[in-house]
């Protein structure tokens, strides 16, 4: 009897011992958390010299690390945007080249599932993985993030959504009529419709907050994707209140959004803070695409266009990245950087060695922000939008051609960053060099596979079941 308790204790101390030294290895490797906003202006930040919105929790982000100043995103509007982010490949690889339709019934509609996430390549490492807000990347059930390597998800499956609960009438997918009814919808947590009461930014902010807290004994990955300040412009009084000098309303609704966001980040680098975290988790600050500014009010400063645009308005972003542990704090980094980046980044840090499935696009940014490699993380950046057919390209040192309805121009970017000068006739050489790089990139990208947002009409007469629920009736 002694000797079989013996080896029973023998036993239980030798797991604890295992699942310790686990533990401990799970966390020498850095949590990673992305903030997501959506079609924030490039100025509306403290970081890059906003005025009148106070943002002093994001901009801890650039202080404490690094502030990129040319940090762009693969593509001119959310969804392709986020499909390259998630991915860390130029969404057109993959046919990613249109922003998705909520189409609950389609496995096609949305990031095809030849192509690996993010939180897929991390599990490879342990990694515990959550989604919070905006998804975009495809509704039917295949598409969802507990199938694309999330273990937890608490959002809304849509491009956009509605700010207030008494506003989300729609309990679930197969209420929806058109494709913005989906911004109406119930939230989900996993596969699961709740109730939810509070403002839908604060409702994120709280999540991860709770989520930082289940996880803190694992290496996590944190997925948030804040849909603020995406229209439509809904902000409560708690926000409004703190900008009465605003005398436009439409700006002082969306500072508000972006105030909204700013006490969200604040509490998760507080709860960070508490738990000892801060120190060995790498986050990254990011817009998914320019500010539309006629749209919500945003300022995109001295860059020309916006949203859905290929000039800088369009796809150059506020973007910042901290990790106290390895990037020193207060830089300024000058050399073109993307949102591809994110992922090679994130899997270079584990500890076990990742090998993504697909080759990748994006670099490990590490050595660039840490004095290790002097050298310039991208020679080219391409954009394309392939419906409209505009397209652009830049180099390392500045040197940008653009195509836009029918337009041919070729700017200098590092003496002419609001792009007013047409350099064309006068450096034609320059502009025949970066076409011909364009195109050699162009010709390993696919055509869209799927309709997007410009053809939804199409879309519903080719699927008039399109919102009929196909599916068991209890299975959500």
């Amino acid at each position: 009897m002694k000797k079989k308790l013996f080896l029973m204790i023998s036993f239980f101390v030798s797991f604890l011992l295992v699942n310790a030294q686990s533990k401990s290895k799970n966390s020498q490797q850095p949590n990673i958390i992305i903030i997501l906003v959506d079609d924030l202006g490039y100025e509306d930040v403290g970081f890059n010299g906003c005025k009148d919105i106070l943002t002093p929790n994001i901009d801890k982000i650039s202080k404490q690390g690094a502030k990129f100043i040319n940090g762009y995103v693969s593509y001119v509007v959310c969804g392709p945007s986020r499909a390259g982010l998630i991915t860390g490949r130029y969404q057109d690889r993959f046919g990613f080249g249109r922003n998705p339709l909520f189409a609950p019934n389609d496995p096609e509609m949305g990031l095809p599932l030849s192509e690996e996430t993010l939180a897929e390549a991390l599990k490879k490492s342990n990694y515990k993985s959550v989604a919070l807000g905006k998804w975009h990347l495809g509704a039917h059930e295949s598409l969802r993030p507990l199938k694309r390597g999330f273990d937890d998800f608490y959002g809304f499956l849509s491009g956009g959504h509605q700010y207030f609960p008494d506003e989300w009438t729609l309990k679930d997918e197969y209420e929806v009529n058109t494709q913005f009814d989906a911004y109406r919808t119930k939230l989900l947590r996993d596969n699961t419709r709740v109730e939810e009461t509070e403002y839908l930014t604060d409702a994120l902010s709280r999540e991860a907050v709770n989520y930082i807290e289940k996880y803190k004994d694992d290496s996590f990955f944190m997925y948030l994707a804040y849909n603020a300040p995406h229209t439509p412009l809904q902000a409560t009084e708690k926000y409004l209140s703190r900008y009465v000098s605003i005398k436009d309303e439409k700006r002082k609704t969306y500072a508000a959004m972006v105030s909204a966001v700013d006490d969200g980040v604040g509490k998760i680098l507080n709860k960070l803070e508490a738990l000892s975290l801060t120190e060995n988790t790498i986050i990254f600050f990011l817009s998914d695409n320019g500010g539309p500014e006629n749209h919500n009010a945003s300022n995109n400063g001295v860059l020309r266009g916006g949203k859905s645009d290929v000039f800088e308005g369009g796809i150059r972003v506020p973007f910042a990245m901290m990790w106290p542990k390895k990037i020193p704090s207060n830089i300024v980094y000058d050399k073109p950087i993307i949102s591809l980046d994110i992922f090679a980044t994130a899997i270079a840090q584990t500890k076990t060695s990742i090998k993504s499935k697909n080759k990748i696009d994006g670099v490990n940014l590490v050595p660039f922000l840490t004095g290790e490699s002097n050298e310039t993380p991208h020679d080219y950046l391409f954009w394309r939008k392939f419906d409209a057919n505009d397209y652009a390209c830049r180099d390392l040192d500045g040197e940008k051609i653009a195509f836009r309805k029918g337009n041919i121009m070729l700017f200098d970017l590092k003496n002419d960053i609001s792009e007013k000068n047409n350099l064309i006739d006068i450096k034609p050489q320059s502009f025949d060099f970066l076409k011909n790089i364009y195109f050699n990139w162009e010709s390993e990208m696919l055509d869209p596979i799927f309709l997007g947002l410009g053809e939804d009409s199409e879309y519903s007469k080719l699927h008039p079941d399109r919102f009929i629920r196909k599916n068991n009736p209890n299975k959500n």
